[in-house]
């Protein structure tokens, strides 16, 4: 991010954790800092503190910045943070007169090249000091065309960033396009899984006990389906296609078997932010709240569960685990 606010022009000071991540921003002519007290003295009033750290993180990092900033200075936080947190922080700053703005930034290490999809919440103020930053951030119009029927020239939306509300909109608006993230990588994934089963049928070998289920008609399933030629044909004017499944293709040409990847999904917080706002609104959700699920089990937390299950078959049925 630090990168492409230097090739659109603006003067950054910076502080890292990594000393590597610091030294190549010093490169980009980035001012290094030793600490967030020394980033803050090195910055001219009013200053912008854009905080990318991990929710975790935020709080401590605020609360030292309370005791370091002035009125007129403002915090932004482009992480994932959950939006109440937001509500708290920001009426815990204004007595000191420090503005709060929340950005939500979708784009993750593609971003420096393609630009980040940024979604806004706080005053008018403030963000439209903070204008300038945005708009060097984001990806701009590029070669999308205008929703047909759309205003031409109507806001910022269509440059890739948008002013959603006040503090907490901007995450708000995030939490629910990362639930949406969720249902839409699960939705693939379970997608492909049909496909690279579709060749179970050359596998069966005839084998009949009480605990497996057979397979009716192995015939019908003798397909040795390229996956990663399915994800190619599918970014070709498919309904289904999006940046995700490009992503995808990439991930199934490096690796066609997976074989580098263990499985196990975590989640960040979005998800379930976005069930517990579906739950105070009364809003079914049924695709996103089964995709935070399936990341749960991924980690093994259905692993009890299951056993349970296999204890109770066996406890009315004598029924013993199948393989």
């Amino acid at each position: 991010m630090v990168t492409r606010l230097q090739k659109a022009g603006h003067d950054c000071v910076v502080f890292d954790m990594s000393e590597a991540a610091m030294d190549k921003s010093v490169q980009g002519g980035s001012t290094k800092t030793s600490s967030i007290e020394d980033m803050v003295s090195k910055l001219q009033a009013p200053r912008a503190i854009w905080l990318m750290v991990p929710a975790a993180i935020v709080e401590k990092e605020v609360q030292l910045l309370k005791t370091l900033l002035s009125e007129g200075d403002i915090v932004i936080d482009g992480g994932n943070s959950y939006y109440i947190d937001d509500l708290r922080r920001s009426a815990e700053l204004a007595p000191s007169g420090i503005e709060y703005v929340d950005v939500g930034t979708s784009g993750g290490v593609w971003g420096a090249e393609r630009g980040y999809c940024l979604m806004i919440g706080g005053s008018d103020k403030a963000v439209t000091y903070l204008d300038p930053i945005f708009k060097s951030l984001a990806p701009g119009k590029g070669d999308i065309e205008t929703t047909a029927g759309r205003p031409a020239g109507k806001g910022t939306a269509e440059e890739g960033y948008l002013h959603c509300g006040p503090v907490g909109a901007g995450h708000f608006v995030k939490m629910v396009h990362n639930g949406i993230e969720y249902g839409m990588m699960a939705a693939y994934a379970e997608g492909f899984n049909i496909l690279h089963a579709a060749n179970i049928g050359k596998k069966e070998g005839g084998k009949i006990d009480a605990e497996t289920t057979p397979l009716r008609n192995p015939e019908h399933y003798m397909y040795d389906i390229p996956l990663p030629e399915v994800a190619e044909v599918w970014r070709r004017g498919s309904v289904v296609s999006s940046w995700l499944l490009d992503l995808t293709a990439i991930a199934l040409l490096e690796s066609p078997d997976l074989a580098d990847y263990g499985g196990r999904v975590s989640d960040s917080g979005e998800g379930r932010w976005t069930l517990l706002a579906a739950i105070d609104e009364g809003v079914p959700v049924d695709v996103l709240s089964a995709s935070v699920f399936s990341r749960f089990s991924s980690r093994g937390e259905a692993t009890y569960a299951n056993k349970l299950l296999s204890a109770m078959r066996f406890q009315f049925g004598g029924h013993k685990e199948g393989k």
